[in-house]
């Protein structure tokens, strides 16, 4: 018999791959009554990854504008999902994050007095414009979550010195990587292998092929002249190293960065601009590249897996796990910052390695069986 309905809420990309082991592993237990509401924050992005995962949400609420700002995409999900939760009423929301869906979904589970489970709780950078508007909706959902699971212990302290109750906090790894393992496992897809003979590299891993830099940049905090410097920064990398790299710079569909990044960087030999991909062929991309360059919170947990190193083009991160680990360094958005840590990487083998060799802090593959199970026993 189902004894706990639990509705799991989510509305971009990345909550999507992370939620989605969790999902997963919902709907195999039988003591629990699986339900999915996606807001569809991001539409094509998130429709992505639901195919790769085989997830059919139960609720669709379709809710992605062009160019809405914050407060109109908070209003138009407040007012939504509202009359799901009067409809379902779960006994439990699980949210994944710190996203505006996230934010929203937790203060109307406080207005129904429904349970909220927050999932990769307790990231801070301790600067609330940095990154905006993430860093205040996890501190949002962190004061009105029921139970929190920490990805690390790192992210177990943040809470704990933020006055939460040590029972009502979990480390259990972060699902992210229960999600790299099942992708990364399954053959090359067509759209991997045409970007490889696009870019001018073998289908399969050669020794002397030309090293690949994968690069996104997205932020919002990076709008304007940091994204300019990024742009200058991959330009000068170019121009150095010549043929020896391919850059690869997957381009977010917002107007704020489409418009810098083709403005400067389209039609060069050795930079390769792409729309966003599937998360299939991404993390193909990523398993074949030598760095990558990001401003992402994902791909600063997810390549380390892979023994990337990651620069991030960002003033700080929330992440200070990988840091500590040596598998992340943080180098901001100054052009000859980024091209001096990125040159290093790539002049400096026993640099690389070091890099490249360290340990993943952030899981092990089982985050969501943890996820579940504590849910299950709470």
């Amino acid at each position: 018999m189902k004894s706990k309905r639990v509705l799991s809420i989510f509305g971009t990309r990345p909550e999507a791959i992370k939620m989605a082991p969790v999902v997963i592993e919902l709907q195999r237990s039988e003591y629990i009554d699986s339900r999915v509401c996606i807001t569809a924050q991001h539409r094509e992005m998130l429709d992505q990854v639901l195919k790769i995962f085989q997830i059919t949400p139960d609720i669709d609420l379709n809710l992605m504008v062009p160019d809405q700002s914050l407060a109109e995409i908070s209003s138009a999900i407040f007012s939504n999902l509202d009359a799901v939760l009067m409809d379902i009423k779960p006994d439990w929301i699980l949210v994944q994050g710190d996203t505006t869906t996230v934010m929203t979904a937790s203060i109307l589970g406080y207005y129904h007095r429904i349970k909220v489970g927050h999932i990769e709780a307790g990231l801070r950078s301790g600067d609330k414009w940095q990154p905006f508007p993430e860093e205040i909706n996890r501190k949002i959902a962190s004061a009105v979550a029921d139970f929190h699971f920490a990805p690390t212990e790192w992210s177990r302290q943040n809470l704990l010195r933020e006055g939460i109750a040590e029972n009502i906090i979990q480390v259990t790894g972060n699902p992210v990587i229960d999600a790299l393992h099942y992708v990364a496992s399954t053959p090359v897809p067509k759209e991997a292998s045409e970007i490889f003979i696009q870019i001018g590299m073998p289908k399969e891993r050669e020794e002397s092929e030309p090293r690949l830099i994968l690069v996104t940049a997205h932020r919002r905090e990076n709008f304007g002249q940091p994204l300019e410097n990024i742009c200058k920064a991959l330009l000068g990398l170019a121009e150095k190293y010549g043929e020896t790299v391919r850059i690869v710079y997957t381009v977010h569909l917002n107007p704020n960065v489409q418009e810098p990044v083709y403005r400067n960087l389209e039609g060069l030999p050795n930079i390769t601009l792409l729309p966003p991909l599937d998360y299939q062929p991404l993390v193909h991309l990523m398993k074949r590249a030598y760095i990558v360059l990001t401003d992402s919170g994902g791909l600063q947990e997810e390549a380390p897996d892979l023994g990337i190193p990651v620069l991030v083009m960002r003033e700080v991160t929330e992440r200070p796990e990988g840091v500590e680990a040596g598998t992340v360094k943080v180098v901001g958005t100054n052009s000859e910052k980024i091209i001096q840590e990125t040159s290093l990487l790539l002049d400096d083998p026993t640099v690389y390695s070091e890099m490249a060799r360290a340990v993943n802090p952030y899981g092990d593959g089982h985050a969501a069986e943890r996820i579940v199970k504590t849910l299950l026993d709470v």
